[in-house]
């Protein structure tokens, strides 16, 4: 790298002054820029840091964005005002160093990661310590079994600021000891036990913690006690009215690791290594500046990816452990409420491009996204359905929900058993916050056994309604089928409903075949509404057995004729057959006996291998085929799909891209020979 990488500050703190200082020590970067929502503010730190030659730039966030003579900022503002400046700079081009944690909660870290990977610029969490040369070499001793079996991490970062005043104490900026000190030896921990398993962190199984929260609704000091896959345990300390040494013992089996400063705050680095039967041995790893270590860790990187030593995987990891930290001792920002108002992570509204189609429009050239319809609900359909019920909290499923939208998404599968109402009420939540009850649809689902009769019905439906703040369902199914209620009582019920607008569209999950066709006969000879869609399994996996008991699969040869003769829309629910496709099945291990039981077949291994070849030749992972296969079919489909993260649903996406023939479906269902 032969010219500068220029750095600019955004928000010019205590810490942004710990980087600004250090900063000319760097092998790649030089100060010229400092950013504020107060001028004099920004004018004072480029004063104290002889930010006077040519080409710097002072001013606001805005300024400093737009400037083409800067390569990357600092964000080193309070946490909560993270996200929208990260996500700014990434669009307007700039590499990104921002201050721990990331973001508040994984929700939006989520939302922020997912901006750095589509802009193609470079974002990293500035633990400097990481970049310190005695924690490398607390690394490699672990990897490498200096100490045997790694046992125990005892880690602490904390002090006693003497009063209750500022951010730390506030809980819309996200105060507390947690998320500000407290990440360090959260991320100590993890490091040092993916060290001891050979990867570069590992995520606890297991976080307890206890705490106290002081009148301000803050942590003023906390502990957590982790359990890591490998049965290793941790246990860290952290506060901000409550001093404690700062300190790093790493036990194992053979010996132990102790340091004195191991977050690198103070004038020298000791790290004293005992093991059993040996003498002590003491290694002086004294480095002055990690903050401009870390600058040039990101400079290294810029343009090339992620920084390899804490990639974005490892700042999700830590946002999620966070929030269990957090969850452990009843710590819940007022921002954070599954009741209030979450704005987009950007700040800016959300943008709808599916919205503006017209309802018979099949496809959306910006996003990618295929769209179709259902008799009875004048919107555009997108052809994958998002599935309401992996979401932790309402931050995490606004995140996911707009990036959704954002992609093109408008329908959003939800029922009143899940999360015993909860899934409901933030989907409902959501709307209400961003204002698109019109632009999405809305499937809802009642009546799960052992309640699958039409009082239930009735009562569930106006519960889901109230949850989830709305007066009619865009489509409603019967979530189960019960045998011993005529058919005709439910299609009666289900007529009165949509005459009173409650329902826009019918449908049924998990009713076998010839139900269907007794519910649409009767429907037909009594003037009732009739059956608009089903929701049953279907995909390229052939079902052995159904995961849940009442379940009715469609993925048979019969079954697939029936489809394809009545062109009935599905809604097909576990399409990608449970990660079968996703790298989780093969045939030597039968750990997972649900999916053992379900989907084990020669046929489906072979369906497998042939899913995987279209892959490779289309670039994408033998998940998308699977999706695209669903897509490809001669009767409307819908498939839906439940992603944990925003990286999910792009991997999952990758499938609408995918165009299959013919002689392909065939092909991947064994019905044909290879094209």
């Amino acid at each position: 790298m032969s010219a500068p990488f220029r750095w600019a500050v955004l928000g010019p703190g205590s810490i942004a002054r710990r980087f600004a200082g250090q900063l000319p020590f760097s092998e790649h970067g030089v100060l010229a820029g400092v950013g504020s929502r107060d001028p004099e503010r920004a004018r004072a730190f480029a004063h104290e840091h002889e930010l006077h030659h040519p080409g710097v730039v002072i001013g606001s966030y805005e300024e400093i964005l737009a400037s083409p003579d800067i390569d990357a900022v600092y964000v080193a503002t309070v946490h909560t005002a993270h996200a929208a400046l990260t996500i700014a700079a990434l669009g307007a081009g700039k590499h990104v160093l921002c201050e721990k944690p990331l973001a508040p909660n994984h929700g939006t870290a989520m939302a922020m990661a997912d901006a750095a990977r589509r802009s193609g610029s470079t974002l990293l969490e500035a633990f400097m310590y990481r970049f310190h040369p005695q924690i490398a070499r607390v690394l490699e001793l672990v990897a490498e079994g200096a100490i045997g079996e790694l046992v125990h991490v005892d880690a602490s970062f904390a002090f006693d600021t003497g009063r209750r005043e500022g951010r730390l104490f506030d809980p819309a900026t996200a105060g507390g000891g947690i998320l500000d000190v407290g990440t360090y030896p959260l991320s100590l921990a993890r490091l040092v036990a993916g060290a001891a398993a050979g990867t570069l962190a590992a995520d606890p199984t297991v976080v307890r913690g206890a705490g106290t929260l002081g009148p301000t609704g803050v942590d003023e000091w906390a502990t957590a006690q982790l359990t890591f896959p490998s049965g290793a345990t941790a246990t860290l300390r952290t506060g901000v009215r409550q001093d404690d040494p700062r300190s790093a013992v790493i036990t194992g089996s053979a010996g132990v690791i102790r340091l004195e400063d191991p977050w690198a705050l103070g004038d020298r680095q000791l790290l004293v290594l005992e093991r059993v039967g040996q003498q002590r041995v003491e290694e002086d790893l004294t480095a002055p500046r990690p903050y401009a270590a870390e600058a040039d860790a990101l400079a290294r990187a810029a343009g090339q990816g992620e920084v390899p030593e804490l990639p974005l995987e490892f700042s999700l990891g830590q946002a999620r452990a966070l929030d269990r930290w957090r969850a452990a001792i009843g710590l819940r920002y007022p921002f954070e409420r599954e009741d209030g108002m979450i704005p987009t992570v950007t700040g800016r509204p959300l943008a709808l491009p599916a919205g503006e189609l017209a309802p018979a429009a099949e496809h959306d050239p910006a996003t990618g996204m295929r769209y179709g319809t259902l008799p009875g609900v004048d919107k555009s359909l997108s052809r994958l359905v998002m599935g309401c019920d992996n979401q932790p909290d309402l931050a995490h499923a606004s995140a996911l929900f707009d990036a959704f939208v954002e992609s093109g998404g408008t329908v959003f599968d939800s029922a009143y058993v899940y999360g015993a109402g909860l899934h409901e009420a933030q989907l409902g939540q959501w709307i209400a916050n961003r204002g698109v009850r019109e632009d999405v649809v809305v499937i809802t689902k009642g009546a799960h056994t052992p309640s699958c009769d039409p009082e239930s019905l009735t009562r569930q439906l106006h519960e889901s309604l109230e949850r989830q703040q709305t007066d009619y369902a865009d489509l409603y199914m019967l979530h189960r089928d019960n045998l011993e209620v005529p058919v005709g009582e439910f299609v009666d019920v289900l007529d009165e409903h949509v005459r009173a607008g409650r329902i826009r569209a019918v449908g049924v999950s998990n009713w076998t075949l010839p139900r269907i066709d007794e519910a649409r006969h009767y429907a037909a000879s009594h003037g009732r509404h009739g059956i608009d869609a089903l929701s049953n399994h279907f995909g390229l996996a052939e079902a052995l057995d159904v995961p849940w008991a009442g379940c009715v699969q469609v993925t048979d040869p019969a079954s697939q004729r029936w489809l394809a003769e009545r062109k009935l829309p599905i809604f097909p629910w576990s399409s990608q057959a449970r990660g079968f496709f996703a790298g989780r099945a093969h045939p030597e291990d039968r750990s997972d006996a649900e999916l053992v039981r379900c989907y084990y077949s020669e046929g489906n291994f072979e369906r497998l291998e042939r899913a995987r070849a279209l892959a490779a030749e289309h670039g994408v992972p033998a998940t998308a085929i699977a999706l695209a296969y669903v897509l490809a079919q001669p009767f409307p489909t819908f498939p839906l799909f439940g992603p944990r993260s925003i990286t999910e649903m792009r991997s999952s996406m990758q499938g609408l891209g995918v165009e299959l023939t013919p002689e392909q479906v065939a092909w991947l269902d064994l019905r044909g020979e290879r094209p």
